[in-house]
């Protein structure tokens, strides 16, 4: 991820649509409402508020932050780690389902668990995964979605490193507004310079040619 920030105030805008880690967080939340209508009581039941709106607020958060970026790189760090606290709560709510009814969180030597993973990383939209879902028990969705979890939060971290430097080397929007104008200010002085050479030049060049005259009508 590149921003073209020399002369401007606005860093170049984030397709958030296609980053990896939001398209996957989409999938999540879908995963997460399907698995919620499935297995557990539509009524009396906080859990299934709190799964969905935890997992609407990951991606809804990537939304925000990838939009306030062009304008605070600060508010984007701090939105972004929201969606992380978020899928974090999530992924705490499927070990619980998983635990308080004694069923398997699959470990990383777990045949199932290696294609699972190879599965996610591989394939980012909800669309890939709808037959896979169709045929999955709770065991099955509850391991796929914190396989996502997991995966998701670590191509955050990646990419809010990436953010953390880039704001450390080239500042917040009152850096880059300073820099756009001391680069303008100098711009601005180095043509007036140049005006002033030329002017300069001129005047020199009409002295020779006054003297010149001079000369032939003696």
């Amino acid at each position: 991820m590149e921003y073209n920030t020399k002369g401007k105030v606005l860093k170049k805008a984030v397709v958030w649509k296609d980053l990896y880690f939001y398209r996957k967080s989409d999938t999540l939340y879908q995963l997460t409402v399907e698995f919620c209508h499935r297995y557990l009581p539509a009524y009396g039941d906080r859990t299934v508020d709190q799964m969905v709106q935890a997992a609407r607020s990951g991606k809804q958060n990537i939304v925000e932050g990838s939009e306030d970026g062009q304008t605070s790189s600060e508010m984007e760090i701090k939105l972004l780690n929201a969606a992380r606290g978020s899928l974090q709560e999530l992924r705490a709510d499927y070990h619980d389902y998983l635990n308080t009814r004694h069923l398997q969180t699959w470990d990383v030597n777990n045949e199932r668990q290696q294609r699972l993973r190879e599965f996610c990383h591989s394939h980012n939209d909800y669309v890939d995964y709808e037959p896979l879902v169709a045929k999955m028990n709770d065991e099955e969705m509850a391991n796929m979605a914190l396989t996502l979890c997991h995966q998701t939060d670590k191509m955050m971290c990646a990419y809010i490193e990436n953010l953390e430097k880039q704001f450390v080397t080239e500042g917040g929007i009152k850096e880059r507004m300073y820099a756009a104008r001391t680069g303008y200010r100098q711009e601005q002085d180095a043509h007036m310079q140049a005006l002033e050479a030329e002017n300069q030049q001129l005047k020199k060049r009409i002295k020779e040619l006054e003297e010149e005259l001079a000369r032939r009508e003696r």
